[in-house]
């Protein structure tokens, strides 16, 4: 493997746990009876053995995922492909209740939902559950899995300080924004744009002037350094510190995040790329 597409392994947080310095994102290998942009398992399973083959050996799933398609598909591959439990560490979420009837939760109903109805949670919050633990000598928590990207940065006020002066390890989903940072900022002729309503109620619905400056600057630095606009969004994302969970639908886009672990932006960049953000609602995701 050229080093240039080497992936590297980072401890999460403070933790003893070693991950691969990107993580793949599940929720898009399912069934697309779920949602039209999710991969079906024929599609998905070559996938998650090309991470894997790659390096990427952190998968992050969840229960709610295609009503439990997602964890499936994910144990399936480990038996197919006969790679060793040992050797990936796999990140998966439970709360929504599971439909037998495959219907769909509220959070997906409706594609003008304003974040009102969904979740959120406050450095404070955190903090309390991790006293909570603590009093009961429980174990912590040792990761926080936010909301973070180019074009949603008020996790920089209180949560991020938070989990890094306490050793609790980052991991961001969506670093490329539901895909609004991988494209040109009027291209939104894809399947996902028409059909993820996260996409609609997280960005859709609040973008302004501010949102089309930095998918704008992404593009340019991403034209300037020769590399794709998901690159630049991720490896500026990596640049924080954290480890983003990122969805990849196709063995060119994992051959690209592993890359994209190892872009360096400099300074000057950086800078760039985050001038023209202002301050934003608080988001429910």
């Amino acid at each position: 493997m050229a080093a240039e597409t080497k992936m590297q392994y980072v401890n999460l947080g403070k933790s003893g746990l070693k991950i691969s310095k990107v993580i793949l994102g599940a929720m898009s290998y399912g069934t697309s009876e779920w949602q039209k942009w999710v991969l079906d398992e024929a599609e998905a399973l070559p996938l998650l053995k090309h991470a894997y083959d790659h390096g990427i050996n952190t998968w992050d799933t969840a229960d709610i995922y295609s009503h439990g398609r997602s964890e499936e598909i994910i144990g399936k591959a480990l038996k197919q492909y006969s790679i060793p439990r040992n050797r990936v560490v796999i990140l998966s979420k439970c709360y929504f209740g599971v439909a037998d009837d495959g219907t769909q939760p509220p959070i997906f109903s409706s594609s003008n939902n304003d974040g009102e109805f969904l979740n959120r949670m406050a450095a404070w919050e955190f903090q309390m559950l991790q006293n909570i633990a603590a009093r009961h000598g429980w174990h912590q928590f040792i990761s926080m899995q936010n909301y973070h990207n180019l074009l949603y940065r008020e996790e920089e006020r209180e949560m991020i300080p938070y989990c890094k002066a306490t050793g609790v390890g980052l991991v961001p989903w969506s670093p490329i924004a539901r895909g609004a940072l991988a494209r040109p900022f009027d291209s939104r002729a894809t399947t996902r744009e028409q059909t993820d309503n996260f996409l609609k109620a997280l960005i859709r619905s609040r973008e302004t002037d501010v949102d089309r400056a930095i998918v704008g600057r992404v593009e340019e630095v991403a034209a300037k350094k020769g590399v794709s606009m998901a690159a630049v969004a991720t490896a500026w994302c990596i640049g924080k510190g954290v480890n983003p969970i990122i969805g990849l639908g196709s063995k060119e886009r994992i051959e690209e995040a592993v890359r994209s672990s190892n872009l360096k932006l400099t300074e000057e960049e950086v800078k760039y790329l985050e001038e023209p953000y202002l301050p934003k609602p608080i988001a429910g995701y």
